[in-house]
């Protein structure tokens, strides 16, 4: 997934610093999204993924205009439920971004629905 990055998109703009480079909140949604498409190989009619965890380490700024290329790898097969993504995203000189993993759980979709919409799920 290509992305050139955008003032929407720097750490200025969404609150996590005061610097007009790519931020690393926007940076890791861009490889979430990777891993959605990428674990749509795993789930059959009824079921998605959810994210459980990531643990991305941000190695290089972008600037505003920058290039940024980001990949999931998916896994051979799930462990039970969960997936473990690699997840990487290089610059347009080819430079390393980012690198990390990220976890997903496939779930019934409308079971989870049903759960985030009871009387506890607000608090």
């Amino acid at each position: 997934m290509r992305h050139v990055v955008t003032d929407a998109d720097t750490a200025e703009s969404v609150g996590s610093g005061d610097v007009p480079v790519l931020s690393t909140p926007r940076l890791i949604a861009r490889m979430e999204a990777a891993t959605v498409e990428a674990a749509a190989a795993f789930t059959a009619t009824g079921q998605t993924t959810v994210g459980t965890a990531i643990r991305v380490e941000h190695l290089r700024a972008t600037p505003v205009g920058g290039r940024v290329e980001v990949a999931a790898q998916a896994p051979t097969a799930p462990a039970g439920r969960r997936l473990t993504f690699l997840v990487r995203a290089v610059d347009g000189s080819g430079a390393l971004v980012a690198t990390g993993e990220i976890d997903r759980a496939i779930v019934d979709r409308g079971r989870f629905l049903a759960a985030t919409a009871g009387p506890e799920a607000g608090r």
